[in-house]
């Protein structure tokens, strides 16, 4: 038997074509099931659906080996100074440096490379290719694949006859429950630490520089480009591609629309957008004054009176 769910009134003629055996459905829309389906009534139907899925797939909320592994693969290479706790996982091809320390449970995929000093609590998975130095990960924290941590941050002096660089000497922290997805790189601070907060959940291929300090429980889409020492607020929401100025503060419950350039902080709670991102109410009506403009001719008109002018000159 499939089960399905139903919670968005434009959906309705799916809902009447659906060969599933049951559906979970707020009671206010009960009457649109087809009498052949079993209702379930449910207050929020998807958040019920997850519920569901979650315990009937447990299995792919939190990877194991990739490669089946149970144990510890003969072809990693462990420093006789790391210290691993019972039942970690650690497979081929790995290297673990000095002075690293896993919690049990823990996953280490193939060919990751954990630099010297790194520390990465318990049940964490570490996905294949990643590498990761200069950073402590707190319990339960989940890495896909090809993830780096812990680089060089980009600090340079400018100057005509060259760049010096800035030395780096931070730290990532990556404190409990982060999901952080394939291929984003968080670089190690220079003068402070790299901060990643508490149950914050980043999306692939995101870029987060030296010094960035973010909260609990925020949310930062696929692309995300995040300049050196900008603090982000906790729950704050970033769509996918935005790209986000150094030193700004981005407030507590903050949104921000995706492909949005932010040069300026954020206030706490406010939903901002655009290039620049300005309040997203304020560039609605700045974006409709344009295309009023556009479609009664008024650039045009603004166009053919330059041309005419350079003209005249």
């Amino acid at each position: 038997m499939h089960l399905a769910f139903f919670d968005n009134v434009k959906y309705a003629d799916q809902l009447a074509r659906t060969h599933a055996g049951a559906c979970l459905v707020h009671e206010r829309f009960e009457g649109r099931v087809p009498p052949h389906v079993a209702v379930l009534r449910a207050a929020q139907p998807f958040r019920a659906f997850v519920e569901l899925a979650r315990h009937l797939h447990a299995d792919v909320l939190r990877p194991q080996s990739s490669c089946g592994n149970t144990g510890i693969s003969p072809s990693a290479i462990i420093d006789p100074s790391a210290r691993l706790e019972d039942d970690v996982i650690v497979d081929p091809l790995a290297v673990i440096g000095p002075d690293v320390e896993i919690g049990s449970g823990t996953v280490i995929g193939a060919s990751v490379v954990l630099g010297p000093g790194v520390k990465i609590g318990r049940d964490c998975n570490v996905g294949p290719n990643s590498s990761i130095h200069n950073t402590f990960i707190g319990n339960n924290v989940l890495i896909h694949p090809g993830c780096h941590f812990g680089q060089d941050g980009y600090g340079f002096i400018f100057g005509k006859d060259g760049h010096i660089k800035v030395p780096q000497t931070g730290r990532v922290l990556i404190q409990n429950h982060v999901e952080i997805g394939a291929g984003t790189t968080i670089d190690r601070g220079s003068l402070r630490d790299t901060v990643i907060g508490e149950g914050t959940k980043i999306d692939n291929q995101v870029q987060i520089g030296h010094n960035v300090s973010i909260g609990r429980h925020s949310l930062i889409a696929a692309q995300c480009g995040l300049a050196g020492s900008l603090t982000i607020g906790d729950n704050v929401a970033m769509g996918a591609k935005v790209g986000v100025n150094n030193h700004v503060h981005i407030g507590d419950g903050a949104q921000i629309t995706a492909m949005s350039a932010v040069k300026d902080s954020i206030p706490a709670g406010e939903r901002w957008g655009g290039f620049f991102a300005k309040p997203t109410k304020q560039w609605f009506r700045e974006f409709l004054a344009v295309e009023r403009l556009v479609r009664e001719g008024g650039l045009q008109g603004t166009k053919d009176s330059n041309t005419k002018a350079e003209g005249q000159g």
